[in-house]
């Protein structure tokens, strides 16, 4: 297939040097000739989910950013605080692209037969370097659009929708019947609240907000936990008696509110208990820390017996553990539920050189609910 891209394009990078100053920049490289198995995209859209801002700003505070170069080639720079450079170091002095996941039109491909038959076909893609406005792939990394859907309905087709999907998998592999989830009012928990409304799972939305509480209420959430409410743990112990939840996924990470979540299952056992035992219930409470909403410290307070787990999880990992096969069921899913179960919605459209502006890093970085951002590298294309 022929090619029409241009020779070079714009591709953002976050570099943060040895010195202790981070590096926002939109650097040209060259436009990749596709080898026999991959497919070059015209990137139309890429959500701006928390691990990609986590990968952009790193560490660096900033509030003590300031802006220099040109309106097309913006370049922010802020400060590392020295305390915080030891978790920066396996990638200081890197120029890295940043972008898990977007979508757009193939525009060239190698010549073997799967590469081919994605040409002129509108995709979504997981292979990082996404805020680029070209980008070169396996096709067999590749999903295809259905007919219709477009670069914005597709950009989110793989961080959120595999995720809610892997928790699932997780809750059904060690033994659970029912989920607890905070930052439950996120486009990925209003994902997973339409998605176990789908497939049956009873589901303890944790949110912080009586805005938030409508929002999920809208959707058909029947348990919703609003953690600001001065009968929060009552009231949490009281949705978890109700489904039986045993497993919970806490984007916040810092805080108490895992511990929270493992206490209250723990009381809501208890309530049913046939007799007192000094080492708590005997059946296993499992958080997961998924996400780093809060960046202090978790704090554990342990009222919550000893059959317990608090760890970790990361959806590569379980995908990969899952294997190729699942994971091309899971994608199928994605791809006949993309503008229902697994929408997402955005409220606001930005360009390359706008993510560097000060304004507009003021209010993407804060991640606040309902203020999903997608980048729009180039201009959808026709179909």
């Amino acid at each position: 297939m022929t090619s029409t891209a241009p020779q070079t394009q714009l591709q953002l990078r976050s570099l943060i040097r040895s010195s202790g100053q981070l590096e926002l920049s939109l650097v040209e490289i060259p436009v990749p000739r596709p080898q026999p198995g991959e497919v070059l995209i015209r990137i139309e859209a890429a959500p701006l989910n928390p691990s990609d801002l986590g990968l952009l700003f790193g560490a660096a505070d900033m509030a003590t950013a300031t802006a220099a170069g040109s309106d097309s080639r913006p370049v922010i720079t802020a400060t590392v605080p020295p305390k915080a450079m030891p978790a920066m170091a396996g990638r200081l002095d890197q120029s890295m692209p940043v972008g898990n996941e977007g979508a757009g039109m193939v525009v060239a491909t190698g010549d073997s037969t799967e590469a081919r038959a994605l040409a002129g076909r509108r995709v979504a893609v997981m292979a990082g370097a996404m805020y680029s406005q070209y980008r070169c792939v396996p096709a067999v990394d590749c999903l295809v659009l259905p007919e219709g859907v477009t670069s914005a309905q597709g950009a989110s087709a793989f961080v959120n929708p595999l995720t809610t999907l892997a928790m699932l998998e997780t809750m059904r592999a060690e033994g659970h019947k029912a989920l607890v989830h905070t930052a439950a009012a996120s486009n990925l928990g209003q994902m997973l609240v339409r998605l176990c409304a789908k497939d049956g799972v009873e589901l303890v939305n944790i949110v912080r907000s009586r805005d938030q509480e409508t929002l999920l209420r809208a959707l058909g959430a029947r348990h919703v936990c609003n953690s600001t409410s001065e009968q929060f743990k009552d009231e949490l112990t009281d949705a978890v008696a109700a489904t039986g939840a045993t497993l919970g996924f806490d984007a916040t990470g810092g805080g108490t509110l895992g511990a929270d979540i493992l206490s209250a299952m723990e009381r809501a056992v208890l309530r049913s208990a046939a007799s007192y035992s000094r080492y708590g219930s005997a059946v296993h409470k499992q958080v997961y820390l998924y996400g780093s909403l809060d960046s202090g410290p978790t704090t554990i307070v342990r009222d919550f017996g000893m059959s317990w787990g608090m760890g970790g999880w990361l959806v590569m990992t379980v995908l990969q553990r899952l294997g190729a096969e699942a994971i091309g069921r899971l994608k199928r899913r994605v791809a006949d539920e993309l503008t229902t179960t697994f929408s997402s919605a955005y409220t606001r459209e930005i360009a390359l050189a706008d993510m560097l502006r000060l304004d507009a890093i003021d209010v993407y970085r804060r991640r606040e609910t309902g203020g999903k951002f997608l980048l729009t590298p180039n201009p959808p294309g026709p179909r």
